[in-house]
């Protein structure tokens, strides 16, 4: 594939920006709204904005839209620095809010009212709605349109000076209530609005709207492509109209891309805080979420996630991924950095009864190995082990080459065993299970060339380390869909799976939290950063082993 090919739309539009001297740099921006955890899709947009202006050797700004007090929390402004920073994205000493600009926003407001081009108008919302028309009928002009300059003057002033209440009155642009685009039909561009703000307290009682702001914001950082989803495509011609009214320079250029959505997950923030606050999940970063937050602590890693996005693309075109691509990223994430050891989550005790009883052997195993640089340790063994509940049968079914009474297995880097039966508790509830070893098997071969069809893994008794264990699903019936017919979500009441008795090998001492490791045939865990790290390690699943992805062709 040839390098002209490889690129995407963008970074096409920038390139020919640079050769034709529109702009002699790059300098892009990541700006949230901090009225919530960002989720996957944001991922996206994060790593388009800093890999452009990383590719072209420019600068990336991080900047809070923070204009609307009513939603936004300063723990939404942390979790979204937090989350940008996990990422990888490097904003060096360019942080702002949009509230940073409210003085210039207020005079480039003033700017366009002595200009013609803005007035107070006293309509309420919903007449601002009905003048407005529709997609098939023209606006009509607003009965206020007509005031003075020097009128529109002292209202603007006395908003400012909190002698209206809230929705008493707004400002509005002029341009043209004909127009077939409506949001070029006279807009609100300013609001009263009495409430203390997080970053500016009770300094302003009047809020610039978003379509306002943000290309204000813009062009003040002196940001040059200004890259957003594709729902601001017909905003597009408000943000050049403001850009050029309020004569900026050197005014920035504002390029859409289709979002990233994953199939069958709640993104939508309404419904995680619902989730929340009614207590379905135990926060915005509850593992079976896809908040970046909640992907962190259930111990996917920023790469995973940067190959994830690289293997969605940048287009023009809206498109759903499937979950199974982002948990393909972190598995093969994982293979070669994770180590690999033994845990037993549902487990039985396995009695080996020729096996000496006061004896304890160290086994020597390879930690990973797809990498030898993780090295190798040494696993305690004795007569008395742990194994998985599933890996005994009784009455097996054809095809089951685990242990049942009679069949013989390999224990992992241990011995051939040969089940000779089983103890029960009063309820028929397997207790034990009992075995012989073959001791010229040491390490898992046989010297006469026996094999066997079955290895399983075990933990040695005496040395077992507790755990809790948490299994995650899909918070979503993924057969039902995601929403009910009245808009609530569809729960899958098998989420959360809580194994409260794992056991594992001493080599799990000393895990600290966000550690990543393979569970031999289980899958991928990470010790959970909340509740991980106490006398009993608490371990999230990241993904199982098996998948059913397959990687697109070039």
């Amino acid at each position: 594939m040839s390098e002209t090919a490889s690129k995407n739309f963008i970074e096409v539009i920038i390139e020919k920006d640079l050769a034709e001297g529109v702009y002699d740099t790059v300098h892009t921006r990541f700006p949230p709204e901090p009225n919530g955890y960002l989720h996957i899709g944001h991922a996206k947009s994060i790593l388009l904005n800093y890999g452009l202006a990383k590719k072209y050797h420019g600068k990336f700004n991080m900047r809070f839209d923070d204009t609307n007090p009513t939603k936004e929390d300063i723990e939404f402004v942390e979790s979204i620095k937090k989350d940008i920073q996990w990422l990888g994205a490097d904003w060096e000493d360019r942080l702002f809010f949009a509230s940073d600009y409210f003085g210039q926003m207020y005079e480039a407001a003033v700017k366009l009212i002595r200009k013609g081009k803005a007035y107070v108008s006293d309509l309420t919302a919903d007449q601002i709605k009905e003048y407005r028309g529709s997609l098939t009928e023209p606006g009509r002009e607003d009965p206020f349109s007509s005031r003075t300059v020097e009128e529109n003057l002292k209202l603007f002033e006395e908003m400012k000076e909190g002698k209206y209440a809230d929705g008493e009155k707004v400002l509005r642009a002029r341009i043209d209530m004909a127009s077939p685009n409506i949001n070029m039909r006279d807009p609100v561009i300013y609001r009263v609005a009495h409430m203390s703000h997080h970053n500016t307290g009770d300094a302003w009682c009047i809020y610039p709207m978003y379509d306002f702001a943000h290309p204000i914001e813009d062009a003040i950082e002196g940001i040059t492509h200004s890259i957003c989803t594709l729902e601001f495509e017909d905003h597009r011609p408000l943000y050049d109209w403001v850009v050029r009214e309020l004569e900026y320079p050197h005014p920035p250029k504002q390029i859409e891309f289709a979002k990233l959505y994953l199939k069958n997950v709640v993104t939508g923030k309404r419904y995680i805080k619902k989730l929340v606050q009614e207590g379905i999940v135990d926060g915005w970063d509850d593992p079976r979420l896809v908040s970046i937050a909640a992907l962190r602590r259930r111990g996917f890693t920023p790469e995973s996630i940067q190959r994830f996005v690289e293997l969605c693309g940048v287009s023009k075109a809206n498109s759903i991924a499937d979950y199974a691509a982002l948990e393909y990223c972190i598995r093969e994430d994982l293979k070669p950095k994770a180590p690999r050891y033994m845990a037993v989550l549902d487990s039985v005790k396995l009695i080996i009864d020729n096996y000496p009883e006061d004896v304890t052997e160290m086994l020597p195993a390879v930690n990973n190995p797809d990498n030898s640089d993780l090295g190798s340790r040494e696993i305690p063994f004795g007569r008395e082990l742990y194994i998985e509940r599933e890996d005994f049968m009784e009455e097996p079914p054809r095809k089951y080459f685990r242990l049942f009474p009679g069949n013989e297995v390999r224990l992992m880097n241990a011995y051939f065993v040969t089940c000779t039966g089983c103890v029960k508790d009063a309820e028929g509830r397997v207790t034990e299970v009992h075995c012989t070893y073959d001791p010229a098997t040491r390490g898992g071969d046989s010297a006469d060339g026996r094999k066997v069809k079955g290895t399983i893994h075990w933990v040695a008794a005496k040395t077992a380390l507790p755990a809790q264990v948490r299994l995650y699903e899909n918070i979503i019936d993924e057969e039902k869909g995601v929403y009910n017919e009245d808009g609530s979500l569809n729960l899958n009441p098998h989420s959360l799976t809580v194994m409260e008795d794992c056991k594992l090998e001493p080599a799990f001492a000393g895990a600290s939290a966000y550690d990543r490791f393979q569970f031999v045939r289980q899958g991928f865990f990470a010790v959970d950063p909340k509740d991980g790290c106490g006398e009993k390690l608490v371990f999230n699943r990241i993904v199982s082993l098996k998948s059913s992805y397959v990687l697109p062709k070039e």
